[in-house]
This record gives structure tokens, C-alpha cells and sequence, in this order.
């Protein structure tokens, strides 16, 4: 079992950036691939990036890349998301997530574990 909590989100201008934390419980927070999603209302919850349980591989929306970063620090049971240049179509309820394949790294109904969510909001 797993439970993970995510904080870090907030009210940004368009332009600037944000750094989210999601800390995960348990001992064996290294064994888990972990993502980042997220979901905009009226709409269907989308891949925004995943790590590999080193860290060492990451994975990203084509949309993202260059603009957002995962990392992780398994000393700290912590996954990160690093947005720069934030826009306003970034705004969504950010959610992180654990599992215990690659398969399906993209795929929201793959992961076994989610947070609750933190709230972004990107103002014009």
C-alpha cells in the first residue's frame, strides 16, 4: 500500500513557475515507476510525465517537453514537477501517481495508487 500526497500547487501568472511535491508513505517508494497527470475541468485526465524508479529515464507529453521536469529523490520519498512558462491551458488538478510496471507509463488506469490532487491555476 501507498499513499501519496502532493502539494506545491497555487495561483500563478502566466509566464512564471511552479514546483510540485508529491511524497509518497511507505518503505519502498524506489520500487514504484511514478507520473504526473493531470486534469482540466470538463475534460478527460491526460499523461503529463514519468520517471523510471532511479530515476534515470523520464517520459513526457510531446505537448510538455522543455517547458516541465520530473525528478525524484528516493532518500526523500519524493516525486517533483518543475513547470516553467506557465500558461493558462495549463491550469488542471495535478495529480501524482505509482506503479510498479513501465507498461503503460502514459496511461492513467495503468497506475495503482493516486494522490488527491493539488490544484494549479494559471492566470493571463
Amino acid at each position: 500500500q501507498v499513499q501519496l500526497v502532493e502539494s506545491g500547487g497555487g495561483l500563478v501568472q502566466a509566464g512564471g513557475s511552479l514546483r510540485l511535491s508529491c511524497i509518497a508513505s511507505g518503505r519502498t517508494f524506489s520500487s514504484y515507476y511514478m507520473g504526473w497527470f493531470r486534469q482540466a475541468p470538463g475534460k478527460e485526465r491526460e499523461f503529463v510525465a514519468a520517471i523510471s524508479r532511479s530515476g534515470a529515464n523520464t517520459y513526457y507529453a510531446d505537448s510538455l517537453k522543455g517547458r516541465f521536469t520530473i525528478s525524484r529523490d528516493n532518500a526523500k520519498n519524493t516525486v517533483y514537477l518543475q513547470m516553467n512558462t506557465l500558461r493558462p491551458e495549463d491550469t488542471a488538478v495535478y495529480y501524482c501517481a505509482a506503479k510498479l510496471s513501465l507498461t503503460r507509463y502514459d496511461t492513467w488506469s495503468a497506475y495503482n495508487y493516486w494522490g488527491q490532487g493539488t490544484q494549479v491555476t494559471v492566470s493571463s
